[in-house]
């Protein structure tokens, strides 16, 4: 079979790693892929929400499955696209419809989602500019942090948590008159949830499902998760407090009426569910769902499968996810993301990279990058992430650690206390 990968980020490079070995795959490709994609399979130089160019392509490699990797498409609509085309609607997507992509596309519909199926999630209330004055009399009853979230997608810059009850309302009223653009046209203001996230992942075709490994990522840029939130700066799996008990409670109350949710709105979802959680005193609540896997999480969760990846699709496309298991490694993975200086605000592009063929033990997943002149150069914020596996979280993170000294870029940036709130 022939799988089109969409996307150009680290989760599609760890995606297409992934896949690559895969016996049951004659062709790769990713569109558009990236500097490191371009080992895995062929890049194909093609937007993933440019849909007649994705139907195109489809059809000329005779492409049998799709794997939709940023959130983007799915919003707006690439497997409905598929399913209204005569010649695609047989091509399986792996991504949910456009109404499922709501869950992660418009937070206001996410928090009533799971309020109705009583899911564990922080009080909110919704407003737009016509509320204003409620949002910020709602805003009172609130103890510090207060949390603000755009609606809709806005590049994950959209969340803001402020100490300040003044502060609060100025940035409300900023959000509501177009901070964000229109994502931002309503504002959900949420209590603020103590306690320590990590992310967790199923696989569903919308009746079962299958968990992955859950991971804990690094938003923050500085040391000790301080200063601006980024795209992710590094990520570990598995996570140590996360024990069996309490991925039975995310199971239970989060997972299990999600997926009974969806059911009972009747929305056609095949694809991944992020869960970002708060661990609160032993008991998981949702921050947030994302329709796609996290990144930089996958980025340290693909490693650790056995399995082929090709066996789990197959099974929820057949209807066998029930009797499906997903073999893991027992070992830690951890991703220390290299990111290009004054990330995440504004950074320059085209910096060479060096020390690539000096890397030992260590997998490099490339996320900003491209091929120019038959050198590796920058081309984002989040240049590439080094992954590691070993027996224990602090050698997998030595070994990640000595590598990203071993690669060169002018300005290179790691955080280099990763899991420093796990130990």
């Amino acid at each position: 079979m022939n799988v089109l990968i969409l996307g150009s980020g680290g989760r599609e490079h760890a995606l297409a790693w992934k896949l690559s070995q895969s016996k049951k795959i004659d062709q790769l490709y990713i569109a558009p892929g990236n500097g490191g994609t371009q080992h895995c399979g062929t890049n194909i130089d093609i937007a993933p929400d440019d849909f007649e160019a994705i139907k195109k392509i489809t059809l000329e490699q005779q492409i049998g499955l799709v794997i939709v990797g940023p959130e983007a498409p799915l919003v707006k609509g690439i497997t409905d696209f598929f399913t209204a085309e005569e010649k695609l609607k047989s091509i399986p997507v792996v991504g949910p419809t456009k109404a499922g992509a709501k869950l992660e596309g418009s937070k206001d519909f996410a928090k009533a989602f799971m309020q109705e199926f009583k899911i564990p999630t922080a009080q909110y209330q919704s407003f737009t500019k016509d509320t204003l004055k409620e949002g910020k009399t709602f805003l009172e009853t609130l103890k510090a942090p207060y949390v603000l979230k755009a609606d809709g997608l806005a590049a994950g810059k959209g969340v803001l948590i402020l100490e300040d009850i003044d502060e609060a309302k100025i940035e409300l009223e900023n959000m509501l008159t177009g901070k964000f653009g229109d994502a931002s046209a309503t504002v959900v203001i949420e209590e603020f949830l103590k306690g320590i996230e990590l992310s967790c992942f199923c696989y569903t075709n919308g009746k079962d499902y299958v968990m992955l490994p859950e991971a804990k990522d690094y938003k923050r840029i500085g040391e000790g998760d301080t200063g601006l939130n980024t795209g992710g700066m590094g990520s570990i799996s598995p996570v140590p407090f996360a024990n069996k008990a309490f991925l039975q409670k995310v199971e239970e109350r989060i997972v299990e009426p999600t997926i009974h949710g969806i059911q009972q709105r009747g929305i056609d979802y095949h694809g991944f569910i992020f869960f970002g959680l708060m661990n609160v005193n032993g008991d998981p609540y949702v921050i947030e769902y994302n329709v796609r896997l996290g990144d930089p999480e996958t980025e340290s969760i693909m490693p650790r499968i056995r399995t082929d990846l090709m066996d789990m699709f197959g099974a929820g496309i057949e209807d066998n996810l029930k009797d499906f298991t997903l073999e893991l490694k027992p070992d830690f993975a951890t991703a220390v993301m290299l990111v290009s200086g004054g990330y995440p605000e504004a950074y320059e592009k085209g910096k060479t990279i060096t020390g690539l063929n000096a890397v030992k033990d260590s997998i490099v997943l490339h996320a900003g990058t491209k091929i120019n002149n038959n050198e590796t150069v920058t081309s984002g914020g989040r240049v590439m992430a080094i992954t590691s596996l070993d027996q224990t979280m602090e050698a997998a993170l030595k070994t990640s650690m000595n590598n990203a000294e071993k690669i060169n870029f002018d300005k290179k940036y790691y955080r280099k206390d990763l899991g420093f709130d796990l130990k």
